[in-house]
């Protein structure tokens, strides 16, 4: 089984007050002596997934879309025992909208290759808005769950589906799908991320960079507008006949620049 991981790196949310600061024109936090980290959601996708590939095998490759920092995050990623890295280096707007990462990293996905499982975190801890799983799946054609907190093989041949549990405001439920799917991953007692050890730390840090590619390079173009998705191949589901699609309706959103 082929499973990809988007990582997301962002500024600690465990910084002191006494060290947060805000930038008055840009309305934004800024870094100042702060740390960067791998969102912890985005954590607890990895270990979701490495706890998969240890019960059913497979490889997993993880992916994060940022600047060359964001090189870091990988490197954890390699640590915990990932099997591959790709940073896609962000060469345009430092804070993109959810759609144009979703986009951006559907184009880099289709890049890497097959996939059979494509894991984020429920949100990131910076912003919180909960949209790129949603939006990716859209662009990939795949169908999405959200809030899943464990997934396991539904039999042992390889075609065989997959089995999700998911939180929900009452409980949780089960639903079973086939590859390929996209979820997004929330935490619960059992997916903690585990603490590389020091040997692996190193390890990580010796191995040759991880492959990079630019976002220029997946959208040559270089259009002020939105990249829009060219798949001929959306799978839409629980849809009534004639009425608009997701994806006409991200499609439309396009039209406007980006920030």
């Amino acid at each position: 089984m082929n499973i990809i991981v988007c990582l997301k790196q962002i500024l600690d949310p465990e910084i002191p007050a006494r060290d947060f600061r805000v930038d008055g024109e840009k309305k934004e936090a800024v870094r100042g002596s702060a740390n960067l980290v791998t969102n912890i959601f985005c954590e607890n996708a990895l270990e979701t997934a490495l706890q998969l590939r240890e019960k059913s095998g497979g490889r997993i490759t993880a992916l994060t879309f940022g600047p060359e920092e964001a090189e870091d995050t990988l490197r954890k990623a390699l640590a915990m025992k990932a099997d591959a890295a790709t940073l896609v280096v962000n060469d345009g707007h430092p804070h993109p909208d959810p759609l144009a990462v979703a986009q951006t990293l559907a184009a880099a996905i289709r890049k890497i290759g097959a996939f059979d499982l494509v894991m984020l975190g429920r949100e990131s801890g910076d912003w919180g808005v909960a949209q790129t799983g949603g939006l990716l799946a859209e662009e990939l054609g795949a169908p999405c769950v959200s809030f899943v907190d464990h997934i396991e093989m539904s039999g042992a041949g390889p075609n065989d589906g997959l089995i999700v549990k998911r939180q929900t405001d009452n409980g949780w439920e089960k639903l079973t799908g086939k590859p390929p799917l996209v979820v997004t991953i929330t935490n619960n007692e059992f997916n903690v991320p585990r603490i590389p050890k020091t040997r692996d730390i190193m390890m990580s840090a010796r191995q040759p960079r991880a492959g990079a590619i630019t976002k220029s390079s997946i959208w040559p173009s270089r259009s002020k507008k939105c990249p829009v998705s060219s798949s001929p191949a959306i799978r839409l589901s629980r849809r009534s006949k004639g009425s608009p699609s997701a994806s006409s309706k991200l499609r439309a959103l396009c039209d406007r620049p980006l920030l």
